[in-house]
């Protein structure tokens, strides 16, 4: 076999339509292709992923990225402004910008070569959606424009619970939401995160538990809403959160 044809995803419609009752177009599919092309490659130059199995990329970056938003199907349809913080080599927001190609996602890390590489890769993908910024969640949180402008607020296990809800409820705009997208969970979490989201204006709504559809993972979203204005003191400065977490 070669190195072509063992770099193709697999061919997962049935599993698309059973556990998120979604599924790609041809298009959409072509485009997840391109994507993991395009990580493998980037991962000659950097380190953007230890997933790079066709079953396991599919799996745990694509499937994962669009299994804690199928779940709102209330907003779907609507046009939607999505910050994606902590993105990494695009995940969840690039495996979205193609989902829903009329919401408007903005791409944030602070490694610039990740934004670098994140930005080459929507222009291949011809994406007029999407956007990748290099800033500090701490910094950009702050700024008009930015703060308290977003209807989701996507963070893929960057840090500790507390410290994600830092970074991602000064972005939302009140009544949205913050989704934290995890692995294990806890009542010890659950807790800590519930303390820490009242003092940042937001409330967890719902704790989402659910098996991944290859490996038999446990994953779990959280979904914070934002009931009230964040106070101006946060986010706090760069490294703050991660050194004092709420």
């Amino acid at each position: 076999m070669s190195k072509i044809e063992t770099n193709v995803l697999p061919p997962m419609n049935q599993i698309w339509s059973q556990t998120l009752n979604w599924q790609p177009s041809d298009a959409q599919e072509q485009l997840f292709q391109q994507i993991y092309q395009e990580v493998l490659e980037g991962n000659r130059q950097q380190n953007l992923t230890r997933i790079t199995s066709p079953e396991d990329f599919w799996e745990k970056h694509l499937w994962d990225s669009l299994s804690g938003i199928i779940a709102l199907e209330e907003i779907l349809a609507h046009q939607l402004q999505i910050i994606d913080v902590g993105t990494g080599a695009g995940f969840p927001g690039i495996p979205l910008a193609i989902a829903f190609p009329h919401w408007r996602i903005t791409l944030l890390d602070s490694t610039r070569k990740k934004i670098t590489f994140v930005n080459d890769l929507i222009a291949k993908l011809q994406l007029n959606n999407a956007t990748g910024i290099v800033a500090r969640a701490e910094e950009l949180g702050r700024i008009p424009g930015d703060r308290a402008s977003y209807d989701l607020a996507l963070v893929r296990a960057v840090s500790k619970p507390s410290v994600c809800a830092e970074y991602s409820l000064p972005f939302v705009k009140k009544g949205g939401l913050a989704i934290l997208y995890r692995g294990h969970w806890s009542d010890e979490d659950t807790a800590g995160l519930a303390a820490a989201a009242t003092q940042l204006g937001g409330k967890i709504e719902l704790i989402h538990r659910w098996e991944t559809p290859l490996s038999k993972g446990i994953r779990h979203c959280i979904y914070l809403r934002k009931d009230s204005t964040t106070a101006k003191k946060f986010p706090r400065a760069v490294g703050i959160p991660e050194k004092q977490p709420l």
